[in-house]
Parts: structure tokens; C-alpha cells; sequence
């Protein structure tokens, strides 16, 4: 009887169904393999979550590998760091963690075997004249005159090569394959090239390194992985990755398939793009929150649940396609309304004094921490005569439908009592600088038949903590050309004279809020005992979803 598998959700997992039915593979086996040359950024997170969600789905594992045969660009900062992420992401690669680097031994004896069968040669052109030799798409490429150098003496001359005898760029271990190929991968691609740099984890063992063509096939075969996934700019080069593989006659060998990039509006999706903002100090770092890599993205406040949400929305296709950034927000919304508390926090304060309440007299109001899900309780919030509101809660003549604070109106402050504006002073500029007004005693827990249509929130003023909240928008403007030509100069706005109710001083970094009325907010780690820091996550407002209804 044919053992039930569940049902796939795309082509990828039809392939695997497939594979298990037939008995081709008995287990599934994927792999997500990192190089560690940068951080990751959303993009990847759709590779990972397909990787190690396929292969959970059908009972099957994942390897974490890093191809890391590039020490120029490299770091262990950046292994670590993708390390952290993907645990953040909720996947674990638990005993299969694994280096391109500690293959490299095997690579190098594959690479002598590829030579022996006359299917690799070592090559003395010059970059500039392989590049030369290799044609173009509409002409083909023409011979090295080492193509057909003797086995023997390219095998010697390969182990000159990892001895260090020759200077970069002065021989190349190339395939043997086609120059006429009018698949420009397969014109014999270089395997090996000559780099006298320190690796960030064999030294100076090795000067030279296997290309990345090369050693990923291998690796994947080494490991045992049965589906090999990547973005379908690999398309091309899956001739090649399975030219190695039946070369050295690999039984059974790992099949690749290709699912569509994730290309997301007003961000980028290039390493060497985000490398360069780091670099050039247009952001503060690889963390910047306006940044779209996954470290960003977990300091601004997203949660490892919106973006497997989303991920799962996007779906996994071959047809490319560019992703609104409001579904992603969307999805944040819902993993944030019910999952974090309610705080009040006022971005540009002036004071409200009312003036019947006593000087010396203080009340703690009991107000509910999230609406939307009990289960997260109440809190107590301080109360008194001076409360901060929001600057643009209170205007001198107000427009139609106001439904704020004005002269001769009244409002509720949130959780507390009805006020009516009395009066207000302001400076030379006319800026308004205090709003007095009077309170009604008897209005804690009703309006006495008033209609009252506002609602304010406040910050108790002798307990008020001192904030800077930082405010984001999209990284990258539309239009054409460089993505640092079309940088937002205003992605960040500092509203540094904010304040926050008291109980924010007791939250660790990291911790996310709904700010009443003005969004969802996470807590910096620039935080310190007497100034907070909070990230604007996302604002309120969902209009993804209505024009998705």
C-alpha cells in the first residue's frame, strides 16, 4: 500500500511526493547554503523557510552549510549572525551544520579525478583573456591553446597550484566541456582559482579555492541532499551542477530547482547594494531598522511570525513578480494587535493643565493592556494636574470635523476624565506652549448623557519618561538607476523631545508595543535608564488590506 504523504502547495513539493512514491528517495534532504559575506535580508528568508519547510513537512531534515570559498569577502561575523537569524525565523538545523571549507580536501581529490578522466585541464590565460576566449551569446567562444594539455602535466601543475608556486591570476583549473555551448555556463568554467588570502577558518592553509559552480554540486551530493533549491537566476547553471555530478558519476545525485526571487517595493534585495549603504555610512549598520536584512528588520520590531506569515503568502512559483511592502506590513499588523500591549507615549508634546484639579493630588487609573485579547490584563497609569498631549490634539481654530481639542471643547482623556479647554498661552510665534482647562469630577465612568466624540491620550507629566522615537519610511524612492541615487534622505525622522507613561522604563530591548493612536513600536537597544529609544514598527493604518478585501 502507497504510503500517504501531504498534500503539496507547489511544484517543488510535487517533485518531492513524487520522489517518495517512486522510491527514488527514501528520505527528503534539503540544504540552505549561506555565504557568509554579508547578512541576510527577507529575501532569504523565503529560501530558508522553503528549505527547512519542505523538508519538515515530509519528514525530512536540513542542512545548514556555508559556502564559504571566498575568504576575500568573508567573516565569522557573518556566520554567526545567519546563524542567529535563522534560529530567529524558528528553524534548526540541529546536528547538520556544515562548511564548504571542511570539503575542501575532498574537492581538491574530485578536481584531480575530473583531470585524469580529461575532463578538467589547468589553464594559463589571463582573466581578461578568458574573458575574451569565452565568446558572447551570439558568438561562440574559441580554445584555450592549454586546453589540451597533457593529463600528467596538468595534474603536476595543479599541485603546484596548492603549493603556492604561482602568483593570483597566473593558472586556472578549468572543465573541459563545450566553447560553443550556447549556455555561456558551460564554456569551461574555471574550478579553481589562485587566492593568497587568509580564509576565516583554514588560515593559510589553502591559496587556492574551488568556484562556486563547482563545489556546490559536490557539496550537496556529500551531504546526501535529494532537493536542491535556489532562485531561478541559477537556471542556467543547472546544466553545469549536474555536468560535475554525472562526470563523476554520482549515484542518485541531488536534483535543483529554481522558485522566483522575493523582490519587495521600496527596499533592495543585493548584499553587495545593502554592503555598499554600510559601507558608505548611509546607514548605521547591516541592523539599521530601515534596513531590509533580517537583524533590521528584528530591531524595528517585526516578528519572526509576520514574516513566515508573509513568506507563506508570497508562496513559492517560477514566474517573478514584485511584492507590495504593504503586504509585508499587513502581516505585521496582525502578528502584533493581539500579541503586544497597549502604552501611551506622546512624539510632540505640549503641556495640559487642568486647572481644578489639585497640585498635590495624584490617582492611579486602571486601564485594560490590549483590547483585543483580556488575557494580557490591565495596568495602572498615573494621573494628576499636568498631563503632556499630542501637539496636533489641540488647535486654536479648529478645522471641520475636529473632533480634538480646541478652545470652549471638551474631550475625554483616555481612561480618565471629560476636560474643556479654558484657555492657552503661547510663545512670540504664536506656537502654542500650554492649554489650560477644567475638569468634570463625576465623569471617571460615564459622560452624563454628553456626547463626547474625542478621546485623548496623555502622559502624566512628574512621571513621564524621557523618549526619542524614530520614525521610518521606505528605504529606496521609485524610479530609475543606482539604488544609493534613489536613497531616502528622509527614511528616518527623530521626534526627540517625546515622553512615555512610566511603566515603558521597566521593558528590556526588544520589546514591542501598540502606541495608542499612533502605531506599533519596538524598544531600542540605544536605550538607557534615562532616555528610551523606540522604533516605529509600523503605523496603524492597513491600507494593503482594504484595497486587498
Amino acid at each position: 500500500m502507497q504510503k500517504e504523504y501531504p498534500a503539496p502547495n507547489n511544484f517543488v513539493e510535487e517533485a518531492v511526493v513524487q520522489d517518495l512514491q517512486s522510491g527514488k528517495h527514501d528520505a527528503i534532504i534539503t540544504r540552505f547554503p549561506p555565504e557568509p559575506n554579508g547578512y541576510l535580508h527577507i529575501g532569504h528568508a523565503k529560501a530558508i523557510l522553503a528549505d527547512f519547510g519542505i523538508a519538515a513537512k515530509y519528514g525530512g531534515r536540513t542542512n545548514l552549510r556555508f559556502d564559504d570559498t571566498n575568504p576575500s569577502k568573508e567573516e565569522t561575523e557573518y556566520v554567526e549572525n545567519i546563524m542567529e537569524d535563522i534560529r530567529w525565523l524558528g528553524c534548526d538545523w540541529g546536528e547538520h551544520l556544515y562548511f564548504a571549507s571542511g570539503y575542501f580536501e575532498r574537492l581538491y581529490g574530485y578536481a584531480q579525478e575530473l583531470i585524469r578522466k580529461g575532463l578538467a585541464y589547468v589553464d594559463e590565460l589571463t582573466p581578461e583573456q578568458v574573458r575574451e576566449y569565452r565568446g558572447t551569446l551570439t558568438e561562440p567562444g574559441k580554445n584555450s591553446p592549454w586546453r589540451d594539455r597533457p593529463i600528467e602535466e596538468s595534474l603536476e601543475i595543479f599541485e603546484q597550484m596548492r603549493a603556492g608556486k604561482f602568483n593570483e591570476g597566473e593558472r586556472t583549473l578549468r572543465a573541459k566541456i563545450d566553447m560553443s555551448s550556447p549556455n555561456m555556463n558551460m564554456r569551461d568554467p574555471v574550478m579553481y582559482r589562485i587566492l593568497k588570502m587568509e580564509h576565516h577558518r583554514t588560515g593559510n592553509e589553502w591559496c587556492i579555492y574551488p568556484m562556486y559552480d563547482y563545489q556546490h554540486p559536490l557539496s550537496d551530493a556529500m551531504e546526501g541532499v535529494t532537493h536542491s533549491m535556489c532562485s531561478a537566476e541559477y537556471e542556467d547553471h543547472r546544466p553545469l551542477y549536474d555536468w560535475f555530478l554525472n562526470a563523476l558519476e554520482w549515484k542518485n545525485p541531488p536534483h535543483q530547482y529554481e522558485f522566483a526571487r522575493l523582490d519587495l517595493t521600496g527596499t533592495v534585495m543585493s548584499k553587495r547594494y545593502l554592503r555598499k549603504l554600510v559601507e558608505e555610512g548611509l546607514v548605521s549598520g547591516w541592523d539599521d531598522p530601515r534596513m531590509p536584512t533580517l537583524c533590521g528588520m528584528r530591531r524595528r520590531g517585526y516578528t519572526p511570525e509576520a514574516i513566515r506569515s508573509f513568506i507563506g503568502m508570497v508562496g513559492l512559483s517560477k514566474s517573478n513578480s514584485t511584492v507590495e511592502m504593504g503586504m509585508l506590513e499587513h502581516c505585521v499588523r496582525e502578528a502584533l494587535k493581539t500579541s503586544v500591549s497597549r502604552r501611551m507615549a506622546v512624539l510632540d508634546p505640549i503641556e495640559l493643565v487642568i486647572e481644578n484639579y489639585p497640585e498635590d493630588r495624584f490617582e492611579m487609573l486602571t486601564v485594560d493592556n490590549n483590547t483585543e485579547n483580556p488575557e494580557m490584563g490591565s495596568r495602572q497609569v498615573r494621573f494628576g494636574r499636568t498631563v503632556y498631549i499630542e501637539r496636533e490634539d489641540f488647535a486654536v481654530v479648529p478645522p471641520p470635523k475636529y473632533k480634538r481639542l480646541s478652545p470652549g471643547k471638551e474631550v475625554r482623556l483616555m481612561g480618565a476624565y471629560i476636560v474643556t479647554c479654558t484657555s492657552y498661552e503661547a510663545d512670540e510665534s504664536g506656537r502654542v506652549t500650554r492649554v489650560f482647562c477644567q475638569y468634570d469630577r463625576d465623569s471617571l465612568s460615564g459622560t452624563g448623557g454628553r456626547k463626547v466624540k474625542g478621546v485623548l491620550h496623555f502622559v502624566e507629566k512628574t512621571s513621564a519618561v524621557p523618549a526619542e522615537v524614530r520614525l521610518y519610511d521606505r528605504l529606496i524612492l521609485d524610479g530609475e538607476g543606482d539604488y544609493t541615487e534613489r536613497f531616502n534622505e528622509n527614511a528616518l525622522v527623530r521626534m526627540e523631545n517625546a515622553v512615555a507613561e512610566a511603566s515603558l522604563a521597566e521593558q528590556a530591548p526588544g520589546t514591542g508595543f501598540q502606541f495608542i493612536r499612533q502605531g506599533y513600536f519596538c524598544l531600542d537597544p540605544d536605550s538607557t535608564g534615562d532616555r528610551l529609544v523606540f522604533n516605529r514598527t509600523v503605523g496603524l493604518r492597513d491600507t494593503w488590506a482594504k484595497i486587498n478585501r
